[in-house]
């Protein structure tokens, strides 16, 4: 892997994607870019200033001229730390109304493409390998059951000190998968030149090995 990559992991939420794109990044020295996290500081900013998630044209145009920073260890919107603020349910749920924006998407997608234009990302999201970079070298597609993913956003939550109601968290769990596959713009699936892992038995250094492994082999 002598030339800079562009490696596109996707994937619904609690497949494990965010967790093995960071690792595969350090292990390949790779910059990582969470495109969800800027979904998310949007849709936080939005609320935060009382823009409606439902006019599209107002959180476009806050998406367009807010500074964000997707960093390994914090988000910022507008020199504000959001890292913890953007990861609750309310988030979740906003994160997943601002991403059905045509106009939004179009804001991030640019940033995206401009970050990742000379290789050497591993960029994680929900449309990397359909949309944002369709030509990437290689391009990968997490899945998970529905339990593990439940099992897995649970701890998360857990982590940081939040109680979890196992029945609401899976509702929750398959609402935004429901959301995400049948939004009619940039909807969640696999590129049809994807490999797909289902990650319900592996570890992430089992995953990361798989991905390596497969992105070697067409090296």
């Amino acid at each position: 892997m002598t030339e800079p990559l562009i490696i596109a992991i996707d994937g619904p939420s609690g497949a494990g994607k965010g967790t093995v794109a960071r690792a595969l990044a350090t292990r390949l020295g790779y910059q990582h870019l969470d495109t969800g996290a800027m979904y998310r500081a949007v849709a936080w900013k939005a609320i935060n200033d009382g823009v409606s998630l439902e006019d599209e044209p107002a959180v476009a145009t806050l998406a367009d001229r807010s500074k964000l920073d997707v960093g390994p260890h914090a988000v910022r919107i507008d020199d504000e730390d959001v890292t913890s603020a953007i990861r609750t349910p309310q988030i979740d749920r906003a994160a997943a109304a601002a991403a059905r924006l045509p106009r939004v998407r179009a804001v991030l997608v640019q940033r995206q493409r401009a970050a990742g234009e000379h290789g050497g990302i591993v960029m994680e999201g929900r449309d990397i390998g359909t949309v944002v970079f369709p030509d990437a070298e290689h391009k990968f597609f997490l899945v998970a059951s529905l339990e593990e993913k439940v099992r897995r956003r649970a701890a998360q939550y857990e982590r940081r000190g939040e109680r979890v109601d196992p029945e609401s968290m899976r509702k929750e769990v398959e609402l935004r998968d429901r959301v995400d596959m049948e939004r009619p713009v940039a909807p969640l699936r696999p590129a049809p030149d994807a490999i797909v892992i289902d990650t319900d038995h592996l570890d992430v250094d089992q995953v990361v090995d798989r991905i390596v492994e497969a992105v070697r082999a067409r090296a």
